[in-house]
């Protein structure tokens, strides 16, 4: 017998503040146990542990190999695509963990496993006295780069933009931590002004520039594929006419990084900031963080392909893919126009003998599958249907929602998206 909704239990929320305390000291053991370590013993222990999540964060996984075959794709064959994944797993491992150590360095032994390249770049921009825009990627030991007062110009004011942590009780001690040498972090709760008046002091400020934002960024094309980037690096470099210089992290050896510094062409538009980031990215693509989805689709029901990539048909070197999925589909179903892009190579599934609709582009790669009977065969046609071209499979199409085909489509890190 149902019990009245007053009657039911309310299911307890959980409990946060113990969580955050849990993570809090989780964070100090982790801390103190590799203190007092030498600095090549904690990134081989890194390495260790980035092995063992190769092994066991199969999504991750996923995640890494879908950004290295948008990146390099067209470089590397699908085998060298994969120990890059594995690599990748390992240097991440290794840089985490050094993070923590250097984090505790003093200065005097800071600047001993860092060097930095190109430093005249940085000195120069600073005699100017405009402020310098600093662009960052996550990659390598990129804790560190709270600390760059002690590599840079004396006199040099240093600050960056950061997203406070989800854990206030941990993100008060990174904090804190972050600007014990003197720098000025600046969150997304800061006044833009803050920031140009920084810059105005001749100050530094650093950006990671890497990350992927949604549809309010700047249209830019990113490793050869079309996707939005943040315009705040421009936008900040304009409005005080500062320098913009990028930034590469890359591991020299264990415990052993260098900053490499190059210049950024004029104008500083958006696209030239992502030119230069990607070009500092790829001086060593092992260092950066690929477990984010950076080429994230940010369309859906009510937001169609063409608002994401812009109605007109400016095209990237890397199209997008795009499955539609008309195996089952009503003979009258049809993708509606909004969905279709220069920009975008479109696939389709129809089941054998079913006709190819006259409204599919003319170049639609076909794809004849046999009705699957079992959750695991269509898993297994979308896992082979993704594999099947040198580039991911950005999103599926289809006339009405699945749970086999969200399921299969979950598995593959691809959005399923319903437009009846």
């Amino acid at each position: 017998m149902l019990k009245p909704a007053h009657l039911k239990k309310k299911k307890k929320k959980p409990q946060k503040p113990i969580q955050w305390r849990i993570e809090l000291v989780a964070h100090w053991i982790i801390e103190n146990s590799i203190a007092w370590l030498p600095g090549p013993w904690v990134f081989r222990i890194g390495e260790g542990l980035g092995e063992l999540a190769w092994h066991f964060m199969g999504q991750r996984r996923k995640m890494v190999s879908r950004n290295l075959r948008i990146a390099f794709g067209d470089e590397k064959t699908a085998s060298e695509i994969e120990a890059m994944v594995r690599e990748n797993f390992r240097r991440t491992g290794a840089n985490m963990i050094s993070a923590a150590h250097t984090a505790r360095l003093s200065p005097e032994k800071l600047v001993k496993s860092i060097r930095v390249e190109n430093l005249h770049l940085m000195e120069q921009a600073h005699a100017e006295g405009k402020g310098v825009v600093l662009l960052l990627a996550h990659m390598g030991n990129w804790e560190a780069l709270s600390r760059l007062v002690h590599f840079f110009p004396k006199g040099l004011k240093i600050g960056g933009f950061y997203r406070p942590l989800n854990n206030p009780l941990l993100d008060r001690k990174i904090l804190a931590r972050r600007q014990a040498d003197g720098s000025r972090m600046f969150s997304k709760k800061d006044s833009f002004h803050a920031a140009t008046g920084f810059l105005r002091e001749g100050g530094m400020v650093g950006i990671l520039a890497d990350q992927r934002v949604g549809i309010q960024g700047d249209l830019v094309s990113f490793f050869g594929r079309l996707t939005r980037a943040s315009p705040l690096p421009s936008l900040l470099a304009r409005r005080v006419k500062s320098k913009v210089i990028a930034l590469s992290l890359i591991t020299e050896a264990p415990g052993k990084w260098i900053i490499h510094l190059q210049e950024v062409v004029h104008p500083y538009s958006t696209t030239n900031c992502m030119d230069a980031m990607q070009q500092a990215m790829k001086m060593s693509p092992l260092d950066v963080f690929w477990m984010q989805e950076r080429w994230k689709v940010f369309a859906g029901k009510h937001r169609p392909i063409q608002e994401w990539l812009s109605p007109d048909t400016r095209q990237g070197r890397k199209p997008h893919r795009a499955l539609i999925w008309l195996a089952g589909a009503p003979p009258s179903w049809r993708v509606p126009d909004a969905w279709l892009h220069a920009d975008v190579v479109y696939e389709a599934a129809l089941s054998v003998g079913e006709a190819k609709p006259p409204w599919l582009p003319e170049q639609t790669q076909i794809h004849r599958i046999t009705p699957a009977k079992t959750t695991s065969s269509i898993r297994n046609c979308i896992a082979a249907l993704e594999a099947a071209a040198i580039f991911p499979l950005d999103y599926i199409l289809a006339s009405k929602f699945s749970h086999p085909i969200a399921d299969a489509a979950r598995k593959q890190n691809i959005p399923l998206i319903t437009l009846p």
